[in-house]
């Protein structure tokens, strides 16, 4: 057996989809198939129970797993010490990221990590914030950026940075001539927010909960530049975070007012899957992220 098997086997079991395991190894699905009858029959054991509607394994098939897990970490570990000992800063770093994040707080980390490692590529996905946990789970990527994280019991979290949350609006509009505003004073404006799934959009909620205040949004966009775009044209005031509408501010056309003296703002984390090995690139990576020394950010 190749490690290789073991790896498509173990992203078999934790997709429960042989098109999502494909998609992860670069294989067509009947080769994942294939790989698993070939594992079936090195081990002269049924592995998974195709009599079930829905994927699952045997007894004998969870054991097979389990010791997937083992094999692969003790031959990423292998890979990792070897990619030391020799100095080498090189491979493919791979990103899920919020689009917020990725297009206003990654670009300078990375920028400063490639000028610093060129060796190294940085693969960046753009998702919504339920499928970036769904990416670090399924070992889609290496890494992933979200706002106000959920504690998983699967997934590290390590602190990124905070956003101020400040009130944007169109540069004629009454709060313009403001620098900070109170939360009841917002209600009697026309509101723009996120879709309500969005992290975010539930930490805006939050704040009105909390203050009494009931607003009701005239509109609500998944992402932060439709947001953005639809305050330009004076279609209603919205909350943000402060990064995100650094250029509109620039160009003069939003204007930001503090929210209650800048009393809320919005944590960042990265995320990897716990127990994950870390190359040497993904542990100078991170240190570029977070500023701390590579055995600060190693797995627990």
């Amino acid at each position: 057996m190749q490690v290789d098997n073991f790896k498509i086997f173990a992203d078999l079991v934790e997709t429960k989809s042989f098109s999502k395991a494909a998609r992860l190894n670069g294989v067509t699905q009947s080769a994942v198939s294939q790989q698993a009858r070939a594992m079936e029959k090195h081990f002269s054991t049924l592995l998974i129970d195709r009599s079930q509607k829905q994927f699952q394994l045997t007894r004998e098939g969870e054991r097979v797993y389990q010791s997937s897990k083992d094999i692969l970490h003790v031959y990423e570990k292998l890979t990792s010490e070897l990619m030391e000992m020799k100095k080498v800063i090189s491979g493919t770093i791979r990103l899920s990221t919020i689009y917020s994040i990725g297009l206003h707080e990654l670009p300078p980390y990375i920028k400063d990590f490639l000028t610093e490692y060129p060796s190294v590529n940085v693969r960046v996905e753009y998702r919504r914030s339920n499928l970036v946990y769904e990416d670090i789970l399924h070992n889609s990527v290496d890494f992933g950026l979200v706002a106000f994280p959920v504690k998983t019991r699967q997934i590290e979290m390590v602190p990124f940075r905070e956003d101020q949350l400040v009130v944007i609006c169109h540069p004629e509009h009454p709060l313009a001539k403001l620098s900070n505003v109170n939360v009841a004073e917002l209600s009697t404006y026309k509101f723009i927010n996120f879709d309500p799934d969005i992290p975010t959009r539930k930490a805006v909620d939050n704040i009105f909960k909390v203050n009494n205040i009931d607003i009701e949004p005239v509109m609500e966009f998944d992402n932060i530049e439709t947001v953005k775009r639809a305050v330009e044209i004076d279609a209603g005031i919205a909350i943000v975070p402060q990064a995100t509408v650094t250029q509109e501010l620039k160009q003069g056309s939003l204007i930001s007012v503090s929210l209650d003296n800048n009393a809320y703002t919005r944590p960042l984390a990265i995320l990897h899957r716990k127990g994950r090995v870390l190359t040497p690139a993904m542990k100078k990576f991170m240190k570029v992220l977070t500023g701390q020394d590579d055995n600060q950010t190693e797995p627990q």
